[in-house]
């Protein structure tokens, strides 16, 4: 186990670890590009400062449980994040935490990672995301 796991950080980012675990084997069996939306959502969401342990957590099962629930109706990517995803997330967060400062490069890769997810060229965007 690293460091970071055994400080508090961790536990304050993700909540308690079984219900983290939980999330992460629900990531996993979403469909490819809702897997990857919610993977780029998660890493933007990293960003923010973490309230406590209970919200974040329930952030991120919401989270899939919308992007669960937009794979079985057949809904695509944008019909859920819209045209800006950086303005979806903010909203979405607004409802668990005040949130913290979010740097340019982490909306530009969140940008270019939904763009991709939903199958949309990326362009010149940073395409380490």
């Amino acid at each position: 186990m690293s460091e970071v796991e055994n400080s508090g950080f961790l536990s304050k980012v993700i909540g308690p670890k079984k219900r983290w675990r939980a999330y992460k084997a629900r990531v996993k069996e979403l469909p490819g590009n809702h897997r990857a939306a919610v993977e780029a959502i998660e890493r933007y969401l990293m960003h923010f400062v973490p309230t406590d342990a209970d919200s974040n957590v329930s952030m991120f099962e919401d989270l899939v449980d919308l992007f669960e629930q937009a794979a079985a109706d057949g809904t695509p990517i944008r019909a859920i994040v819209g045209e800006d995803p950086v303005e979806f997330v903010d909203a979405f967060v607004q409802n668990y935490s005040e949130g913290g400062y979010v740097p340019g490069s982490a909306r530009k890769r969140l940008t270019a990672a939904l763009a991709r997810a939903a199958g949309e060229d990326a362009g010149e965007e940073d395409r380490t995301a």
